[in-house]
């Protein structure tokens, strides 16, 4: 059985900084396509942050290129999304995602209906 549990949400003061972890049992990160989507009230899911397997590329919305960085640890089966700079339109659920199926170009997965398996998600709010 696959599941996923993030921590590391919080409240930060714009500008400031958090860092998200995703840890996985019942799958192997290094295997699979991981990804972080976020969801503010009202607003569709977004695709944050895709690392492929092996790490070999990642993708990252233009909102957040640059100031968030998505990386895994193999060796305790996490994933890890360092989130920077944290702006007013930042704040949302966090949430990891998983496909059991390996991916290799990970601009063409930041679509939540490519994803089998998802946390139950962490909040994340930014205060000026």
């Amino acid at each position: 059985q696959v599941q996923l549990v993030e921590s590391g949400g919080g409240s930060v003061q714009s500008g400031g900084s958090l860092r998200l972890s995703c840890a996985a049992s019942g799958l192997a990160i290094s295997g699979d396509c991981m990804a972080w989507f976020r969801q503010a009230p009202g607003k569709e899911r977004e695709g944050v942050a895709v690392i492929s397997t092996g790490g070999i590329s990642t993708y990252y919305a233009d909102s957040v290129k640059g100031r968030f960085t998505i990386s895994v640890d193999n060796a305790k089966n996490t994933m890890n999304l360092q989130l920077g700079s944290l702006k007013p339109e930042d704040p949302a659920v966090y949430y990891c995602a998983a496909r059991a199926v390996p991916c290799y170009s990970a601009s063409k997965f930041s679509r939540a209906s490519l994803y089998n398996y998802w946390g139950q998600g962490t909040q994340v709010t930014v205060s000026s």
